[in-house]
């Protein structure tokens, strides 16, 4: 057991000790509201919001995944409908559970610009790769 006393008004304390208690309910915005008030009820239907439009996104994931090819849909389209859904998600997920969607124009920029960037850096090392490894298997015989 720990000899300190833990005051619940200090954030720092909470940090440092048991972060369940950051979730449980110390820090709610809705101080002296019940779990029936407007503001809790206005949360947890967020909540189901978020869960049924990831519910749908990977319900779909999965049919196309276990459906694409017997329906006759080709490679291409398959792939490019996946990488569709999941940017979808990946930009969603950060938007609510990032707390992205809250911030202003700015910070959201100056997350997305070298997000963007990184992501085109990828793929142009990926294209110069293999550009040089053509390069260098179509042209041994000089």
């Amino acid at each position: 057991m720990s000899a300190h006393n833990h005051n619940t008004e200090d954030l720092q304390v909470l940090y440092e000790g048991d972060q369940s208690k950051l979730y449980s309910g110390v820090l709610s915005h809705h101080k002296g509201e019940s779990v029936e008030s407007a503001g809790s009820k206005k949360q947890v239907s967020k909540l189901i919001k978020v869960t049924i439009i990831l519910t749908v996104i990977t319900a779909v994931e999965v049919l196309l995944g276990l459906t694409g090819h017997a329906a006759g849909i080709p490679h291409w389209l398959d792939v490019t409908m996946f990488l569709i859904m999941t940017i979808l998600k990946a930009a969603y997920i950060v938007k609510v559970f990032m707390h992205l969607g809250d911030e202003v124009k700015n910070m959201v920029l100056t997350v997305l610009i070298p997000l963007v960037l990184f992501i085109w850096f990828i793929l142009a090392f990926l294209a110069d790769g293999h550009f040089w490894l053509h390069m260098n298997t179509t042209n041994i015989a000089r």
